[in-house]
């Protein structure tokens, strides 16, 4: 889904419990009182922050309360599992507003825990993946990949002997994120479709599932 100005964040926001906006790393937009969360001395988001976070969620809310996490692609492994029973059930009144500029480095798990809006600006639906040729290359392929493709297709993207599993992860969250705009551009509901079948594959990857055996098995 689009949309067209900053100031429609928290109206749309307001409506969910957990929302994605995809938005040009430097857009800057303003939700008052909004607790917020951005790395502090590391690189990510920690599970400290969340559970210091929640604690202050505890008590039941009167009235609307959101929580910003940006970049939301930053939030640690163990962060984003602690989220997670949170963004799929949050509590009344409470909003969950994650911002990223390259939806594809979020856990599929949160992907499929919320709804996304790409901000309607040329460079937002026109930006070029972040992934290298052949990694765009092989998630196309995969995207539009027959049953009777899949094993020569997976033989070939477990080829690479390093870093394998980090490999085939980026394969598939690049596929995510290009089903995601593919559907948002032309409306054909054929790449919304097929959106499940990746989350289920990449979560069977992350949890050191058999590369080959789940992209032949998840995507059939």
């Amino acid at each position: 889904m689009f949309f067209n100005s900053v100031e429609e964040i928290q109206p749309i926001a307001s409506r969910v419990g957990c929302s994605i906006f995809v938005l040009p790393k430097l857009t800057k937009f303003e939700i008052k009182n909004a607790i917020i969360l951005t790395p502090e001395t590391k690189s990510v988001i920690t599970i400290e922050q969340v559970q210091d976070m929640l604690k202050l969620l505890g008590t039941k809310q009167k009235s609307d309360r959101y929580i910003i996490i940006r970049p939301a692609e930053l939030l640690g492994l163990e962060a984003a599992n602690a989220l997670l029973k949170n963004l799929e059930e949050p509590k009344d009144n409470i909003h969950f507003v994650l911002v990223t500029d390259v939806p594809s480095k979020l856990l599929p798990t949160i992907l499929s825990r919320a709804s996304v809006y790409f901000l309607k600006t040329k460079p937002a639906i026109e930006s070029g993946i972040e992934a290298d040729e052949k990694i765009k290359d092989l998630a196309k392929r995969l995207m539009v990949a027959k049953p009777a493709e899949l094993p020569a297709l997976a033989d070939e993207i477990v080829k690479s002997k390093d870093n394998v599993k980090a490999r085939t992860l980026e394969i598939v969250g690049t596929a995510i994120e290009m089903l995601y705009k593919s559907y948002f551009i032309t409306k054909k509901e054929v790449f919304i479709k097929k959106i499940p079948n990746f989350l289920t594959l990449y979560e069977s990857i992350e949890r050191n599932g058999h590369i080959k055996t789940h992209i032949v098995a998840d995507l059939l």
